[in-house]
């Protein structure tokens, strides 16, 4: 069965989702200590990891949603239900599910992540927002085979 969505709402999530990950990788490049000692980068990173992470989930709501899938307990949830759905591998959804928590830490325990912690995030683990952007293209464009390649 394929699974419908609405092309201009995914359009503009992706689009946010695009924007806060081209801002990520422009901080990914900043030398360390550069980071570290600039609250604005920091609090810029900060951010941008909160707009791309909630694309994605608002995105897989929307999939969700749009093909009466079951409903999510949680955000982590959605890339659940989307694995199930055989959009995302078992493996991917487990990072996937890693970034949710991520993104709650940023949001509700703000005033305990630790900047070093976010600068090894930003420069390793830009790749799963890459592998997820890869997996929707797949996925909006019919295409299956190795959906997170």
């Amino acid at each position: 069965m394929a699974l419908k969505f609405d092309a201009l709402k995914a359009g503009k999530l992706l689009a946010a989702f695009r924007q806060a990950q081209k801002r990520l990788q422009d901080l990914a490049r900043l030398p360390k200590e550069e980071f570290l000692t600039d609250p604005d980068k920091i609090g810029s990173a900060k951010y941008h990891f909160i707009v791309a992470i909630e694309a994605a989930i608002d995105l897989s709501n929307h999939i969700i949603a749009r093909n009466n899938l079951r409903i999510p307990e949680d955000y982590a949830d959605t890339f659940r239900i989307l694995g199930e759905a055989g959009i995302f591998p078992p493996e991917f959804v487990t990072t996937l599910i890693k970034m949710t928590r991520f993104r709650n830490r940023l949001v509700h325990i703000y005033w305990d992540v630790d900047s070093d912690t976010l600068y090894n995030i930003l420069v390793n683990g830009l790749k799963d927002l890459d592998a997820y952007l890869k997996a929707m293209g797949k996925f909006f464009t019919g295409n299956k085979e190795e959906p997170y390649c």
